[in-house]
């Protein structure tokens, strides 16, 4: 060690500012520590039999370690064990290493922290649909209380991604279509997760750096091609608001390429525009084995030495999941002059900050017998309910069907995810990746990865209860309740029909609860590389639903499902559709609240659903030439119409827009223009309904959407009640890139359309932006600000 001894090392005195301690720290490295800051090591290649091993640490952490991967998400630890083996691995590299550095711990949150007794939330995708981003900031708190319990620093969430494309498998893991609403739910999510600041929250992660959503023919990995001017507006959106307005802690590159680019490699995405064109001062870390997809995916690196070289000098700071590219093939690179010492002491200078900022040099350790405290508590899971239930969409409603009377006489409940926990959760959720592992073990290692010794299976990894368990428990003792599984989500085995028709022909009303199956191993229908070239139900569950509508018997049908399906039969012959998408543990009492008219649904589509897979991309904020076929309009078979749009959801209520009031009518282009209007609840039970504000330029020099969605709020109402909506819009809300590709607003007519839906507008104005074209640069704005008086 250079200098004084460790103990009264500069860079350990909290009193000095950070950036004295990063370069004391830095002097006092070897090449072998630096490196060994830049990547990770998986939880279990630490531990023997489930439990730490010194003799593993003695070899994998001798020089220190930049991350730990997964310590709950990729084990069968509950919390406190958890947090008993996070105090021994800070432990050891603080007593048992030269420098005594910390390591920070990554875990992945989609829909709650991926643990075992961790609270498991409704996938993204259902989130989106509550339009509700005060319950997304509540969730985030959650996910920071909970991980910090257990000794994480780092989320690997949200998904900022645009999901154009319902064929890619991680639609589910998405916030939808819109841009605007990513950013906004999406900003919520960072700011409850990361708190007032980075040491008492959990590090945020947007990702996938970007256009990942939009790849060729809706598979993983695959390239995306999209322009510039597109890239920026729609694409790059989402993370400019999660890093200019959120300050997200980290960034993570996607593992696809952009017009011949790897975004691994990205010099202008990572440094460029990330860090030199918005100022992004956090760290850059590799998708999960995406250094080295360099070298033998995307073929521009000769080896994997080379791989290290390109995604350190384009910006990626750590890789993960495991040293590879960022191991001995980075120091040879060094040794042999082809990657400079300096761009290594620039990339471990960013890493030292975050981790002084973290406060995890002060307080690595956790305090484990109160770990399991603040794991899946009584709030907590009222708030997965709130969640679940703001979640869901109802889609169709004939002659009122819904809800149902509890007293019902009889009642069939039929189909694949009916009766299954496993089904009613999203591909991120704990027991998912469980899966995958042992998958992994037990099938091929196509990532070349270090796996498990000992990960089981788990099942009832948080209390959760199914569809059928919930149905069972809102019914009346004397109601006859049939169920039937009838089919698998997947095959084509028909041997439950016959049962399932005889349940449905014996009840007054059919259930019928069909969908996908989430995760990543191969009998999964939706998730991360389960992307499909059909949209319909899997398997024979289409053919099931015609079977019980055939019996006569009036039939309801519950979606639990990742992406959106081209459910067109469904559509025109069923009188009842419920979107449920996937629920998490509290989803099942949340889906019978909405049957039997205990919760009125509210919840907005955040993606629309193709009519089929031949409409692939469909999207409400299409350019005047989209979304059509000139000169007839429609396709041959179909319209081009989407079958379900953006922002579609039905209510057992009626609400009414009016007094639409636009002030004022002309603005200069660095203005403010105030949209109010009248929402009142016309029917006869209390509801919520989603006020959407979309606006269009009239006429610009380059195209625009049809129409774009620019602010929202989700409005309680009793029967009767009447509440007004104001949005405060800052113009430079409505700029573009121009011919020149500079950020600018022009003068001319914005139209102002206010509606329940991207299609059903109610009413409808125009103001005009006046003067001279405006370049916008750090006035940029993001959000409309939304009052409800």
């Amino acid at each position: 060690m250079k200098g004084n001894s460790k103990e009264s090392a500069l860079y350990l005195d909290a009193t000095q500012p950070v950036e004295k301690r990063v370069e004391d720290l830095l002097s006092r490295m070897t090449l072998d520590e630096k490196i060994a800051q830049l990547s990770s090591v998986w939880v279990y290649e630490l531990l023997d039999n489930m439990e730490f091993s010194v003799d593993k640490a003695k070899d994998l952490l001798k020089d220190g370690i930049g991350q730990i991967t997964r310590i709950g998400g990729a084990s069968n630890l509950g919390p406190k064990e958890s947090a008993q083996l996070a105090n021994e691995i800070q432990r050891y590299l603080i007593e048992n290493t030269r420098l005594g550095i910390p390591a920070l711990v990554h875990e992945e949150s989609c829909s709650g922290y991926m643990a075992k007794g961790a609270t498991c939330f409704p996938q993204t995708i259902g989130v989106a649909s509550t339009w509700n981003t005060e319950l997304v900031k509540q969730m985030g708190s959650v996910i920071r209380e909970q991980m910090k319990a257990v000794g994480a620093h780092q989320a690997l969430a949200p998904l900022m991604d645009v999901a154009r494309d319902a064929r890619w498998g991680r639609v589910e893991e998405t916030f939808g279509e819109d841009p605007y609403l990513i950013s906004e739910m999406g900003v919520s999510y960072i700011e409850g997760l990361q708190g007032g600041n980075i040491k008492d929250g959990i590090m945020a992660t947007v990702k996938h750096f970007v256009g990942y959503g939009f790849s060729e023919g809706g598979m993983n990995w695959a390239p995306a091609h999209i322009p510039e001017r597109e890239l920026r507006e729609v694409f790059l959106l989402p993370f400019e608001a999660a890093v200019k307005k959120a300050k997200t802690a980290s960034v993570m590159a996607a593992y696809h390429e952009l017009d011949g680019i790897p975004c691994h490699g990205s010099k202008k995405l990572l440094t460029q525009i990330l860090r030199n064109e918005w100022g992004f001062d956090g760290l850059v870390v590799s998708d999960y084995f995406g250094v080295n997809m360099l070298y033998e995916y995307h073929h521009v690196a000769r080896d994997k030495g080379e791989a290290a070289k390109i995604a350190l000098q384009a910006g990626v700071d750590i890789e993960l999941p495991s040293r590879d590219c960022y191991g001995l093939p980075l120091k040879e690179a060094v040794q042999k002059g082809l990657v400079e010492e300096a761009l290594i002491d620039e990339v471990v200078r960013r890493i030292l900050r975050m981790k002084f900022l973290s406060g995890v040099f002060e307080n690595p350790y956790v305090d484990v017998e109160k770990a399991a405290e603040v794991f899946d508590t009584p709030d907590q899971r009222k708030l997965a309910y709130k969640l679940a239930q703001q979640s869901i969409v109802l889609l169709k409603n004939q002659g009122d069907l819904l809800p149902l009377k509890k007293d019902i006489k009889s009642i069939a409940v039929i189909g694949p995810n009916a009766d299954s926990v496993r089904n009613i959760i999203g591909d991120y959720a704990y027991p998912c990746h469980i899966e995958s592992l042992v998958e992994t073990k037990e099938q091929s290692n196509v990532f070349n990865t270090p796996v498990p010794d000992k990960v089981s299976l788990v099942d009832n990894f948080v209390p959760i209860k199914s569809i059928l368990e919930g149905i069972k428990g809102k019914i009346s003792p004397e109601t006859e309740l049939y169920y039937a599984k009838g089919c698998e989500v997947t095959g084509d085995d028909k041997d439950g029909f016959a049962e399932a028709i005889e349940a449905a022909k014996k009840s007054d009303v059919a259930i019928v609860v069909v969908g996908d199956k989430a995760g990543l191993t191969d009998d999964c229908t939706s998730g991360e590389s389960r992307d499909r070239a059909d949209l319909n139900l899997p398997g024979v569950q289409q053919e099931l639903v015609e079977a019980i509508y055939n019996t006569g018997t009036p039939t309801v049908v519950v979606l639990v499902n990742g992406r959106p399906l081209s459910i067109n039969w469904i559509s025109q012959h069923i009188p009842a559709i419920i979107e449920a998408w996937l629920p998490g543990e509290e989803g099942a009492a949340a889906v019978a609240d909405v049957l039997f008219g205990d919760y009125n649904p509210g919840g907005k589509l955040p993606v629309s659903f193709p009519r089929s897979v031949g409409q692939v991309p469909v999207y409400y904020n299409h350019k005047p030439s989209g979304g059509r076929s000139h000169w007839k309009g429609d396709y041959v078979e179909m319209s081009t119409k989407p079958l379900y749009p953006f922002g579609y959801g039905l209510s057992y209520t009626k609400f009414e827009f009016s007094n639409l009031e636009i002030a004022p009518s002309e603005v200069y282009g660095d203005g403010k223009v105030r949209i109010s209007v009248d929402v009142q609840n016309a029917g006869k039970l209390e509801g919520d309904e989603v006020v959407q504000l979309y606006v269009r330029n009239e006429v610009s020099n380059v195209t625009r959407p049809v129409k774009e969605l620019k602010g929202f709020k989700r409005v309680s109402l009793r029967p009767g009640e009447k509440k007004k909506v104001v949005f405060e819009l800052s113009v430079s809300q409505l700029g573009f890139y121009d011919e020149d590709m500079r950020y600018v607003v022009q003068p001319g007519t914005v139209k102002v359309m206010i509606g329940s839906s991207s299609e059903d507008i109610k009413v409808a104005g125009e103001f005009k932006v006046t003067g001279k074209t405006v370049q916008v640069g750090e006035s940029k704005e993001f959000f409309t600000k939304v009052e409800v008086v």
